[in-house]
């Protein structure tokens, strides 16, 4: 069951993270293991060779969220239980048998989006106060299978406040309850979202993998801004059953990490059938028989076609960034890809500039599904977008009403289900994708469109098509962006492969240095 508040225990919590904080860092150092930045390989390698326990990894994670959570707010929550559940971890790890093989993920600490419902100590709340005591039935399925293989449930990261769908005068990272996230990499500059806590606290090293989810952009963008990797999978590979929603047509789970090779072990994880989202039971057709981590491939660019969009690429005035992307273009080349250069997709300004589609089909689709979400909660203070509303303006200091507003959703409020305007839109997203991505990627025989950042998350959201996003470089103020690539239905094991050769030509991720951060 959910607590009403974090403040029942906030003076246990604050002892325990500052112990956990010198415990943490003794740890790291009095092993030769450095914690930051090791990936899942690293962990299981030093576990396996009793070099590092899960509950010492909680303990150095909880030590950083005690030192930079306060500042960089990538955390809205942390479990009161994740100690004990990384004993647990400890304890099956010691005592199994020789022949019994544990998932890539038993034993690491996750940090979930708090969109996503746990059904424990922490709430789900989209960040807003609205939320706050809820009781959701069950675990979202990809906590269902997270737990199943072992992973530690360390928190839940921030978000911006309903996945963004409350206010365009809103910052991105923004949440009533998580305050405003900060980019690790410039202070200054948007963490992006609406998965910023999971991007800030992947990159900031506030836990070992973290998991996000993408309506349009909110996977791809904030890892790129983040320095992070990022998987937006095919609508349906991973459950969203108990996921606060926008619109199940749009709407997908995936994970935010530092390597592509952590995002692959934690897709193989949280992809499958769930009873609870039939949409899964459709898609599971595309995962591979032996998962997803085959594809981790050194030469995967080798004899990848991999097509380039011009118009994705409109950088203004600034060179630096046109040259780096000549530069990657290059890459991609030397290691066996062939790039497909100068396409056009058909009716791309009226996909980006010109359409009202995508936002009169959300808006709608946003009441609906949420609506059935709230009246599905176990116990909840709203039970309707209207209550949501209505809480807002009685608590408009805690939900900053008066500085941000919530016109999304009164926007929102104001639809009436499926009428012929939304049905209009939706023939016509339809009719954009198929005439538009999909048609350029068949007849072109393409295993990828590259693009910088997120610029193609509406092209995929509209597909219902999966991306990828990698580390690319950095501006002359250090601001992160990265390179995308996205693919038909089905296509994660290519763009896997395309990933990762990319990554691991060009390694181009650094941790944030925090040098201007006062402890």
């Amino acid at each position: 069951m959910a607590q009403p508040s974090l403040s029942h225990f906030s003076s246990f919590l604050l002892i325990l993270l500052l112990f956990a904080l010198s415990l943490g860092q003794q740890t790291a150092a009095g092993h030769g293991l450095s914690i930051k930045e090791a990936t899942i390989d690293d962990l299981q390698l030093a576990f396996k060779h009793n070099k590092l326990t899960s509950r010492q990894l909680v303990q150095f994670y909880l030590g950083e969220i005690s030192k930079l959570n306060p500042f960089l707010k990538g955390v809205i929550e942390v479990n009161p239980d994740a100690l004990y559940l990384a004993e647990k971890a400890d304890y099956k790890r010691k005592t199994k048998a020789p022949s019994v093989s544990l998932s890539k993920l038993h034993g690491i600490p996750i940090l979930v989006k708090d969109n996503i419902a746990t059904k424990d100590k922490l709430n789900t709340t989209a960040g807003s106060y609205a939320l706050l005591g809820s009781v959701v039935p069950r675990d979202a399925g990809v906590v269902t299978k997270l737990r199943k293989a072992g992973a530690v449930i360390l928190g839940k990261a921030s978000l911006s406040e309903w996945s963004y769908w409350r206010s365009n005068d809103a910052p991105s990272g923004w949440s009533g309850r998580g305050g405003q996230g900060v980019n690790p990499y410039n202070f200054s500059t948007t963490p992006s979202g609406s998965s910023s806590g999971p991007a800030i606290s992947a990159a900031a090293n506030l836990a070992t993998v973290t998991l996000g989810s993408e309506t349009d952009g909110s996977i791809l963008s904030p890892s790129s801004w983040n320095s992070v990797v990022g998987i937006k999978p095919t609508i349906g590979l991973t459950s969203r059953a108990g996921v606060v929603p926008i619109s199940p047509r749009q709407d997908t789970v995936g994970p935010i990490t530092r390597t592509v090779s952590d995002a692959a072990y934690v897709l193989d994880v949280i992809a499958g059938i769930d009873s609870n989202d039939l949409a899964t039971s459709e898609a599971s057709r595309y995962i591979p028989k032996g998962g997803y981590a085959q594809f981790l491939r050194p030469d995967g660019l080798r004899g990848k076609r991999i097509g380039i969009v011009r118009a994705l690429f409109n950088f203004g005035s600034d060179a630096s960034l046109t040259q780096t992307f000549e530069q990657h273009f290059n890459t991609l080349r030397k290691r066996g890809a062939v790039l497909v250069d100068n396409l056009e997709i058909a009716h791309f300004d009226e996909i980006y500039y010109n359409s009202s589609s995508e936002d009169i089909a959300l808006s709608a689709e946003f009441k609906i599904y949420l609506n059935t979400y709230l009246k599905n909660l176990v116990a909840s203070p709203v039970r309707s977008l209207a209550d949501v509303i209505v809480f807002n303006n009685k608590n408009s200091k805690l939900e900053k009403v008066k500085e941000y507003g919530q016109g999304l959703l009164l926007k929102s409020e104001a639809t009436n289900g499926i009428g012929n305007a939304e049905k209009a839109a939706l023939v016509n997203l339809a009719k954009l994708s198929k005439n538009g991505f999909e048609k350029l990627v068949t007849k072109k025989r393409l295993d990828a469109v590259v693009a910088p950042s997120a610029t193609v998350s509406t092209l995929l959201a509209i597909a219902g098509s999966p991306g990828v996003v990698v580390p690319a470089g950095y501006t002359k103020d250090g601001v992160p962006f990265g390179i995308s690539f996205g693919g038909l239905r089905g296509s994660e094991p290519k763009l896997i492969e395309i990933a990762y050769g990319f990554e691991q030509a060009t390694k181009i991720r650094k941790p944030p240095s925090l040098k201007n951060f006062k402890i």
